[in-house]
C-alpha cells in the first residue's frame, strides 16, 4: 500500500532531527520548489534547495520539526509546527505553518510561512 502524502510530509518533518542532509533532500522530486515566503522567492530544483537550506544548515547543531496539527487533501498536505534550532548554545524554536504539495510520492513543492521579524530578533 502506498504511502499517503501526510505521511510522506511527516516522515520527512521527522528526518530533519537526524541531522542527514542526503537524507533530507531524498524526499524532494528534481523539479521541486521551496520557499520561505517572507525571504522572496524561492529555489526551484533540488541543487537550488539544497543551497537554500545550506544557508542556515552549518550554522545549526541540530533542527528539529515538531508537528502540532496537520491537514491533508489529496497530494496537498499542511502543517502547523515549531522549527526548533540549537545554535551551539541559543535555542531558537519559530511558530511555522508549512503548505506542501506530494506527487508520485515526492515533495514538488514546500512553502513556509513564519515570521521573520521573531527569526532576526531570535538569531540576533
Amino acid at each position: 500500500m502506498a504511502e499517503s502524502s501526510s505521511e510522506i510530509v511527516e516522515r520527512f518533518c521527522q528526518a530533519w532531527k537526524h541531522h542527514d542532509l542526503d537524507r533530507i533532500m531524498a524526499f524532494f522530486s528534481e523539479d521541486a520548489e521551496y520557499q520561505n515566503v517572507p525571504m522572496g522567492p524561492g529555489a526551484k530544483g533540488k541543487a537550488a534547495i539544497q543551497g537554500v537550506i545550506n544557508t542556515f544548515w552549518p550554522l545549526a547543531k541540530s533542527i528539529e520539526f515538531k508537528v502540532l496539527r496537520t491537514a491533508a487533501n489529496g497530494g496537498t498536505v499542511m502543517n502547523e509546527r515549531v522549527d526548533i534550532f540549537d545554535m551551539g548554545g541559543k535555542k531558537i524554536e519559530l511558530p511555522v505553518a508549512g503548505v506542501f504539495e506530494v506527487r508520485e510520492g515526492k515533495i514538488a513543492l514546500w512553502r513556509d510561512y513564519f515570521d521573520l521579524a521573531m527569526w532576526t530578533k531570535q538569531m540576533g
